[in-house]
């Protein structure tokens, strides 16, 4: 049973069923119904999508507001981590577990979470203290990622799997899949480290081999060692790019050796 799959059965189990009642102002109200046009149904248990959309910030200037979006948060990210795996697993029946699982870390992560959240304007339903973001771009796309999470796991206890499957599908998953991300796996460090550990070689070493300019400009080159011999090298002003322009020239070069041989 996969990890997704019994965090999803444990938070069925202990997530708080008896969330206080919230006072429903005409903006909280106002918020569920143009939450229900968005999601295409009738929500039934508004208390829970009150508490998704409720950020822990928001409990200092609101303190009747007992509990943030935390705990559904949990919840949904292992329902979104179910559905995910679910709809890889048979869409790609013939690729093995590590593109699975590098494949549904594309889909869930937080960067792709918070794209997601914009897509559906989240931002305009949240309860938060502005305070908190110190107008931090990055903080207000941890937020929207986090809630979307939370949503899910409204969605999940208000609607059931199926709901929160076709809201997944339709926000997270096409989205996602129409960009044709998956096909371009641009972390070459990782792959060149898969295959050297496939053909059992040595591990990737990389190394600074030239820096030039003044220290706020400088330019960086980089090689990558399998062993003792340069397998390829790279330029640029940031070491991490750097380091990936070499071991993409590695595996290019190892690629084509392994075709001659």
């Amino acid at each position: 049973m996969g990890i997704y799959l019994i965090d999803w059965i444990k938070a069925k189990l202990f997530i708080d069923r008896e969330i206080s009642e919230v006072d429903f102002t005409d903006a909280f109200n106002e918020k569920l119904k143009a939450l229900e046009s968005l999601l295409g149904y009738k929500i039934k248990k508004h208390n829970y999508f009150i508490k998704a959309l409720t950020h822990r910030s928001y409990l200092e200037i609101s303190p009747q507001s007992k509990k943030s979006n935390e705990r559904l948060e949990f919840l949904g990210d292992s329902v979104l981590g179910l559905i995910v795996a679910e709809y890889l697993f048979e869409k790609y029946p013939d690729n093995d577990e590590g593109f699975l699982t590098k494949s549904r870390a594309h889909i869930v992560n937080k960067d792709a979470l918070a794209e997601s959240a914009n897509l559906i304007e989240l931002n305009e339903f949240l309860l938060f203290d502005k305070r908190y973001l110190r107008g931090s771009i990055k903080g207000i796309r941890s937020i929207n990622a986090d809630a979307l999470e939370a949503l899910i796991g409204a969605i999940y206890i208000d609607g059931g799997l199926s709901r929160a499957t076709e809201f997944i599908r339709e926000w997270i998953i096409d989205p996602h899949m129409k960009k044709g991300t998956l096909k371009r796996d641009k972390n070459f460090k990782g792959q060149l480290l898969e295959y050297t550990h496939a053909k059992k070689m040595d591990n990737p070493i990389y190394r600074v081999v030239k820096e030039d300019g003044p220290e706020h400009d400088k330019l960086f080159t980089i090689e990558v060692f399998i062993g003792a011999k340069p397998y390829g090298t790279g330029e640029g002003q940031n070491k991490k790019s750097t380091e990936q322009e070499a071991a993409k020239k590695a595996l290019i070069k190892l690629k084509a050796e392994e075709k001659k041989s």
